[in-house]
């Protein structure tokens, strides 16, 4: 591992900041395989999910990238994940999707202590929750969920522990509205706080990646201290 890569991992100060650009060509009322399909063909700069922050407990590694883009009334993550084995059992929004191969963005929209964690499995399946830090985290409605569109290279039936090492994709489009404790009009010009992440619990061997390092004993992702920074354009 190179020396300014170990730095990175254990200096709780490290604050990434990532620039989210705007996609004038999309909004909710696209389609979820167009706006795959407009992100993939657009020139949006790919980052990664790389931080290994628990290397003695868990040092698996998956290759995880992702875009992330601000649209009319919303955002449009497309994540890229490439993992030895990838596990996707859970179908119905709101259960446990972090035993599942699951990649995640947690967001401050508002500066207020508060954010958001959207977490999808591999299938799409996503848990939303809401507060202040993990205990007593309340899960988004029903109305706000069945708005996330959502779209997998692996379809949407559930398996288990498929070892076939073939790249998978996932594209989500989050509206605005999604914030349901905000009224967020926009993001344009924002700097907001925030990270993504890369996890599964129920495989022989885990892993626990972030974008944004966090410098904890153990794997702990609802740490909003240790957030990066978004910059909206």
């Amino acid at each position: 591992m190179k020396e300014s890569s170990l730095t990175e991992l254990f200096n709780p100060y490290v604050m990434k900041i990532l620039r989210i650009p705007f996609l004038n060509t999309i909004s909710t009322e696209t389609s979820i395989e167009l706006a795959s399909e407009l992100v993939e063909t657009t020139t949006i700069e790919t980052h990664s999910i790389d931080c290994i922050n628990w290397f003695n407990e868990y040092p698996e590694k998956p290759v995880v990238n992702f875009k992330l883009v601000r649209i009319k009334d919303g955002l449009i993550l497309k994540f890229y994940v490439k993992e030895d084995v990838t596990r996707a059992t859970y179908t119905i929004d709101n259960e446990k999707i972090y035993r599942d191969s699951c990649i995640e963005l947690f967001i401050d929209p508002s500066a207020d202590g508060t954010y958001y964690n959207f977490e999808f499995n591999a299938l799409g399946t996503l848990l939303l929750a809401f507060g202040v830090n993990r205990n007593g985290r309340e899960k988004a409605p029903s109305e706000i969920t069945n708005g996330i569109k959502r779209l997998s290279s692996l379809g949407i039936n559930p398996f288990d522990n498929l070892s076939d090492k073939s790249p998978w994709h996932l594209t989500v489009m989050i509206p605005n509205t999604s914030f349901w404790h905000h009224s967020l009009l926009s993001l344009e010009g924002k700097g907001v706080r925030g990270n993504l992440q890369k996890c599964v619990d129920d495989l022989p061997v885990p892993h626990f990646l972030t974008w944004n390092p966090i410098p904890t004993p153990h794997p702990d992702y609802h740490k909003p201290e240790h957030f990066g920074t978004f910059n909206f354009i």
